[in-house]
């Protein structure tokens, strides 16, 4: 039997490559950790940032303060997370671990401005559990006599908040530390993924003014608003600053979009079944909003092909009204059980969710994060909040 000799303090021959550049213990921290991990690389960056805005002008500091306190918070980092896992996924990757971790920070930054803005588009009151940017800053400006519309203020505070969170983002992945290669990688992912968000956004104001009500509409804004920067661009991101091969990158992309979309369906029905103490929005906020979800959607469609207009014109009747009160939003919960909607959406959430995991399966990720993308593809399709 052959020995394998191994010089004391040389990695074995048969020690993963990844962790012969890296020890497992580095990496391993940082795996077990993460959360913790990404929290603190915003944190650093966020300091150094708001003692530029304070350089800027104390009041600018202090409007800064709101942003910096809306993105570390709260929210599952749930984006860095999978970027996180789709760099160790490859398996080989030259780059340093912190410059990485760094490096998928900026994906909660690009996340702020996409809430922040949204809130405002959607005039959304609540964003985990608090007031959102626009109605703050405009109870600011009621408190304080401020001259002109309390409102408008609030409007433009978020607009520009949102702004800086995208501008920072981008200064965060740029600073982060990555080789030229993986950075020139990187950025052509980035670049990708905010052109596919903003295009999403665009789609969702414009099927809400069209009142389009097909379950195909929905599906798009879903594909471009939320599955494309929530799974599939982060993982390609991971994927991308790794130097991961060409098929690798089309499995990442196709798990990435199923699991993306599950998750905004899941979503759905979170806004409309789910308890405001947990999901920390109101009940039936998307309702209200006018949004034609996917869920909406099927309990028309399905409406529309029974016959039964009286069920039709409740749902349609729902749809916008801000007045919407306790037994309104019940009366259109219990249609669309009725009409089959929650169940039509709980099977695509599940078709969408095998789908995933069996490209995933099929694809050479490596351990441990075959398993924990699994993992995490059954945890952001099954959540309550």
């Amino acid at each position: 039997m052959t020995q394998l000799h191994v010089t004391p303090g040389t990695p074995s021959a048969r020690t993963p490559p990844e962790e012969r550049r890296h020890p497992p213990t580095q990496l391993q921290t940082i795996d077990e950790s993460l959360p913790a991990e990404l929290a603190q690389e915003l944190a650093g960056f966020l300091a150094g940032k708001r003692a530029d805005a304070e350089a800027v002008d104390p009041t600018f500091a202090a409007a800064v303060d709101s942003l910096v306190d809306f993105v570390l918070g709260g929210g599952k980092r749930i984006r860095p997370t999978f970027a996180w896992w789709g760099w160790r996924g490859v398996g080989t990757s030259p780059e340093e671990p912190a410059a990485v971790l760094r490096a998928v920070s900026a994906l909660e930054l690009f996340q702020g401005c996409a809430l922040v803005h949204d809130d405002l588009m959607d005039d959304s009151i609540t964003r985990r559990g608090s007031a959102t940017v626009h109605v703050d800053f405009a109870r600011r400006h009621r408190g304080e006599g401020w001259l002109g519309a309390p409102e408008r203020f609030g409007a433009a505070a978020a607009i520009l908040l949102g702004d800086v969170a995208l501008a920072w983002s981008d200064d965060m992945l740029h600073g982060a530390g990555l080789g030229p290669d993986a950075l020139r990688r990187a950025l052509g992912v980035w670049q990708a993924m905010r052109t596919e968000v903003l295009g999403g956004q665009y789609l969702d104001v414009l099927t809400q003014a069209r009142g389009d009500e097909t379950p195909e509409a929905a599906l798009r804004v879903d594909r471009f608003k939320t599955a494309a920067y929530t799974v599939e661009r982060p993982l390609h991101l991971g994927a991308a600053i790794a130097g991961a091969d060409a098929s690798l990158v089309t499995s990442y992309r196709r798990f990435g979009a199923d699991i993306g979309i599950a998750f905004q369906l899941r979503d759905d029905l979170l806004g409309m079944y789910g308890d405001p103490e947990i999901t920390g929005k109101p009940a039936g906020d998307d309702l209200r909003e006018g949004k034609r979800t996917l869920l909406l959607a099927s309990g028309l469609r399905a409406a529309d092909e029974r016959g039964s207009n009286a069920a039709a014109d409740t749902l349609r009747s729902a749809i916008g009204r801000s007045d919407l009160g306790t037994d309104d939003i019940d009366a259109v919960r219990q249609l669309l059980v009725e009409l089959g909607a929650v169940r039509h959406v709980e099977c695509r959430i599940a078709a969408l969710t095998g789908s995933a995991l069996s490209t995933l399966r099929a694809a050479d990720v490596v351990e441990p994060a075959a398993t924990r993308l699994a993992e995490l593809a059954v945890l952001a399709t099954s959540r309550h909040s």
